[in-house]
């Protein structure tokens, strides 16, 4: 591109298509590949790595203190994920890895493996089909910065490193009262989780090195050894407090495990904020454009524009503001594509409220190659729809806008002179309400990466909420 020519008129397109298939993203994980694995011949590389395409399984690490958690966590998010669970005394035992007899050599009461080996053990492993095509998680490692950082010279790096946490009273409470499955291996407790399985009970035995003394020596060990781990992964960890119900403890780890690792890619956003009367489109439109600089679209008053300014579908669009008739789609589409190809838009990006009002709006607007890149629901019951908007009213002569509950006059003489506009009378509100619940499950299926909020609470609320969707990824969401 000519650098004299700026700004550049980047076609929308381009933007739409570099988004959906996270074009900066793919050759970003590419170069790093590259220079991890520092191929002979780079191209080839390249080739086979967009063959596997596995940037976006699963890789974690799931850290923690003696009876935080770890292994509960890390196996059910295998689960859910469908991806690979790892424990690494399981490698020790896997004859398929060529270091595994090494390791078995080295293991003992005087000897323990060195951190050496143990990369080693689990670059094998990772290198494996089920690994590098369904991603994996990992139980309990590494337990020092030595093994994180040799880790990170053999190139395995996680997406996401979950570090659970809890007091040591806690700790030492769970770990005392640990009991194993040696057939499973699942983990249960005496007290807080007993096997409902009678036969599982029979076999139930106690692990090693559990007692008092020696979970006291390894929450020693883990308090020296975490804070250098989480410096190594500074910048994709998260902390989670583990001593709350386990459910709870998984959903806030699975909530950070599908998000998206924060990207330098380019964005330009596209909101759309779909909603019933009175859920306060308008106003979260504004916000965003006050404090990003997004162009606030509101379809209304496009329309309304191309008629002021004498505007080349002002004719067409100007019969049925009078009459109180829908304007044609086609015409709307046409207004509708024409402002969201101005420099403004493309450059800066937009907000639009107040359109599509149904599905075959929605296809006719996608159709017409503007995407949104973040659609929210503001959802709103009937009757407090009715509340925000059939108490309004306008004081003819000062031009105040009053509300009968939350903004009442205090001088009576404005109370007399109040007017309400029409489309604020209870049946008029309740049919467009109406209307737009029996279109809003279609919409939802079609856009089925919208995000619902609950427009009844503090607007400044949604606000942030809306705020943290914008500059954050989406989620990746697997089933």
């Amino acid at each position: 591109m000519d650098a004299t020519s700026k700004p550049h008129q980047i076609p929308p397109a381009m933007a739409l298509y570099a988004e959906k298939h996270r074009i900066f993203q793919l050759m970003q994980a590419m170069l790093e590949a590259v220079l991890i694995a520092r191929p002979q011949d780079p191209i080839e590389f390249m080739i086979e790595h967009l063959q596997k395409d596995n940037d976006e399984v699963p890789r974690v690490f799931v850290l923690g203190p003696p009876a935080s958690g770890k292994t509960t966590i890390s196996r059910w998010m295998g689960k859910h994920l469908n991806a690979t669970y790892l424990c690494p005394q399981d490698l020790v035992h896997d004859r398929k890895l060529r270091k595994s007899r090494e390791a078995l050599a080295r293991l003992g009461p005087q000897e323990a493996i060195p951190d050496e080996l143990w990369a080693c053990l689990l670059e094998e492993r990772l290198s494996a089909e089920d690994c590098t095509a369904l991603g994996w998680v990992l139980d309990g490692f590494p337990e020092t910065r030595q093994q994180a950082l040799l880790l990170q010279a053999k190139g395995i790096s996680p997406q996401h490193v979950l570090v659970l946490y809890a007091p040591d009273t806690v700790l030492v409470e769970r770990n005392l009262g640990k009991l194993l499955d040696p057939i499973t291996k699942e983990v249960y407790h005496a007290t807080f989780d007993w096997p409902m399985d009678y036969m599982v009970q029979r076999r139930l035995v106690t692990p090693e090195g559990i007692s008092e003394q020696a979970t006291a020596t390894r929450l020693l060990e883990s308090h020296r050894s975490l804070p250098g781990i989480v410096q190594t992964y500074k910048e994709n960890h998260k902390a989670v407090n583990a001593d709350q119900p386990c459910a709870d403890v998984f959903a806030q780890a699975l909530s950070f495990v599908q998000s998206r690792p924060s990207s330098n890619a380019p964005f330009t956003p596209r909101v759309l904020l779909l909603g019933p009367p009175g859920s306060g489109k308008r106003l979260q439109a504004a916000l965003l454009a006050q404090k990003y600089g997004l162009v606030s679209l509101r379809l209304g008053e496009l329309l309304r524009q191309q008629v002021a300014d004498h505007m080349p579908f002002g004719d067409l669009i100007k019969p049925c503001l009078g009459s109180g008739y829908p304007v044609s789609d086609t015409v709307v589409l046409s207004v509708l594509k024409e402002r969201l190809g101005q420099q403004d838009c493309v450059s800066r990006g937009w907000v639009l409220h107040g359109f599509p009002r149904d599905i075959d709006q929605a296809i006719l607007m996608k159709h017409t190659g503007f995407k949104p890149n973040r659609v929210f629901f503001l959802n709103l019951p009937t009757e407090v729809a009715l509340q925000r908007l059939c108490q309004r009213a306008t004081d003819p002569v000062s031009g105040e806008r009053y509300h009968g509950i939350f903004k009442p006059p205090t001088d009576t003489e404005v109370h007399k002179r109040l007017l309400q506009n029409p489309r604020d009378r209870p049946g008029r509100v309740e049919e467009k309400v109406d209307m737009y619940n029996r279109q809003v499950a279609m919409l939802e299926d079609f856009y089925d990466e919208g995000i619902s909020l609950n427009a009844d609470q503090d607007p400044y609320t949604i606000f942030e909420y809306v705020e943290s969707c914008l500059v954050q990824s989406l989620p990746i969401l697997r089933q």
